[in-house]
């Protein structure tokens, strides 16, 4: 009976927050994400949020959810447009951002694990920036090089996490052999899809109607999929992250006729799930630890984070604000930094002080760069245009 009031009473704190969120967000002015981490953290301290089974678990598929829809932001027959430059500078940039790191731990004396930490790209959150900015060319660079990051980061962490587990032992080796099974059977599954459907294009239209469909069978083979996946990977102890992205990219690729699917799933993901995954994030956050030290520590690795991202971005080129703003979108590995603290402190690699950094660290990273690119955004709107403003073309 304790459980079901306790329960009853994460349920209605997270319909107030869930509700009330929007509103806070146009009075102050800030990204509703922030705002629904602020409160999770506030709810967390007063002790009306806690952790929960349901609650955990309902969090944790919001997360999932918009790995899903940042994976339908990535068409791979216009990543296979790209040219070779753009693959040798993305896994430039990948190199660089470890050395930077790896010179960094080195000079400082930051825990191993750090090497991996201030390299974590993901593109998850990149969502919550289009959400509030809108669609934009570096945006869009960003994301390509953040696919590439992802998955780079996706195989590293679970490499780390069977090294933590296993050590270099046998076990280590399975896993990181059933990972790259898993990416080259990916690979040629996706070859073997575009075969099919190129010489049977009527499949993928029965699978997936365009228009009017009574049944929403697009809803319901994205779902089939997304579950599917998620469950052989759990299976086979491989992190799901990489599968929710994966179902995105392979119903983005194969089903793009569809356009009605992005806008069917995106309400349902920004409107609850995905609020449910960032309150929960926020409740993460332990008060006891907080002091001005950890806030520094935080400052910094955020700083760190940011600087090598702006220094390997000199590879692409943009102008200064530009190459700001794209390192800022690629500095917000909210999840995978806080699930590479969480396994390295379970098997001692780091202490309860050094966790608790790396989760505000998270959770200020995800602040400072969405107002930063709002702040951004908004001093770089031109104002509204009066007879008296415009110019010939010789006059300028």
């Amino acid at each position: 009976m304790h459980g079901a009031e306790t329960l009853g009473g994460i349920i209605i704190a997270l319909a107030i927050i869930i509700f009330i969120s929007p509103f806070l967000s146009n009075l102050l002015k800030l990204p509703i994400s922030i705002v629904e981490m602020v409160l999770g953290a506030l709810g967390g301290a007063v002790g009306i949020l806690h952790s929960q089974p349901i609650f955990d678990g309902v969090a944790e598929f919001g997360f999932l959810y918009l790995m899903l829809l940042a994976g339908m932001e990535v068409d791979l027959r216009e990543l296979a447009k790209e040219r070779l430059s753009f693959y040798l500078r993305g896994g430039l940039f990948l190199l660089l951002l470890y050395l930077f790191s790896a010179l960094f731990v080195k000079i400082t004396g930051y825990p191993q694990v750090f090497l991996v930490i201030f390299s974590l790209i993901s593109i998850g959150l990149m969502l919550a920036i289009q959400q509030e900015l809108g669609k934009s060319d570096w945006l869009s660079l960003a994301l390509k090089v953040g696919v590439l990051g992802e998955l780079w980061s996706i195989i590293v962490f679970s490499g780390l996490n069977a090294y933590f587990e296993y050590g270099l032992g046998k076990k280590f080796f399975l896993i990181l052999g059933l990972l790259v099974g898993i990416l080259v059977g990916v690979w040629f599954l996706f070859q073997g899809v575009r075969a099919l459907f190129w010489w049977f294009p009527q499949i993928k239209y029965r699978l997936m109607p365009a228009g009017i469909d009574k049944y929403h069978q697009d809803i319901r083979v994205t779902a089939s999929l997304f579950f599917i996946i998620i469950v052989g990977l759990m299976s086979l102890h491989i992190d799901v992250v990489l599968g929710a992205f994966l179902v995105g990219v392979f119903v983005k690729t194969f089903f793009s006729h569809n356009h009605e699917l992005e806008a069917k799933l995106a309400p349902f993901g920004f409107g609850l799930m995905i609020p449910l995954f960032f309150i929960h994030v926020g409740t993460t956050l332990n008060f006891h630890y907080l002091s001005l030290t950890l806030l520094l520590h935080s400052l910094e690795i955020m700083l760190v984070s940011i600087g090598i991202r702006y220094l390997a971005g000199f590879l692409f080129p943009m102008e200064g604000l530009t190459r700001l703003k794209f390192a800022l979108s690629l500095s917000m590995p909210l999840t995978l930094m806080i699930a590479t603290a969480t396994i390295a402190w379970k098997h001692q690699f780091i202490d309860d002080y050094w966790y608790n950094v790396l989760v505000t660290t998270a959770i200020l990273e995800v602040v400072v760069v969405m107002l930063t690119l709002k702040y951004i955004a908004g001093k770089r709107k031109s104002p509204n245009p009066t007879p008296h403003s415009h110019r010939s073309k010789g006059e300028q």
